[in-house]
């Protein structure tokens, strides 16, 4: 069943009736020991990120919401638990990003690159995914990121 992920709202849609929406307090970015390491593996190398892993309803609901500055070697990756489609919006969101969603296996699936701050626009994953990786706009050009690219991270099998 899809779920619409957002970085301001978390909606779980259960039965076709129920939605949750979890608003969460603003949080800054997590201290260095808490962030996770990260690789984006594409036709010129491995790039690495240090990446805050969302995974309980709160924080897939907090996710960038209302930040206004993250570093160019940081993410957010957002973990579902299960593969499924997946739509996410920009509501709330100040940082243009690129959403990066990820099979299970650790591959991509789709890219949506420069993603329009403070936009409802849904944007959906393209297919089953078991996590996305937001990142700074223009990172996944720069990186030359595309669809069948890996991703290792503890999150994928290796």
């Amino acid at each position: 069943m899809p779920r619409v992920v957002a970085a301001l709202a978390f909606r779980s849609f259960l039965s076709g009736a129920l939605a949750l929406t979890c608003l969460a307090a603003v949080q800054p970015l997590r201290a260095e020991e808490a962030l996770e390491k990260l690789e984006v593996v594409t036709s010129d190398g491995p790039h690495a990120f240090s990446v805050e892993v969302m995974r309980t309803p709160e924080q897939l609901a907090q996710g960038l919401m209302f930040r206004r500055y993250m570093p160019d070697d940081r993410g957010m990756m957002f973990d579902f638990k299960t593969e499924q489609p997946v739509q996410f919006w920009m509501k709330n969101t100040y940082l243009p990003l690129d959403m990066i969603f990820i099979s299970k296996a650790g591959k991509i699936v789709s890219i949506k690159e420069n993603a329009e701050p403070l936009s409802e626009k849904l944007i959906p994953s393209g297919g089953p995914v078991l996590a996305v990786l937001e990142v700074n706009a223009g990172t996944a050009a720069r990186i030359h990121a595309k669809p069948g690219d890996s991703v290792r991270a503890s999150l994928f099998p290796n």
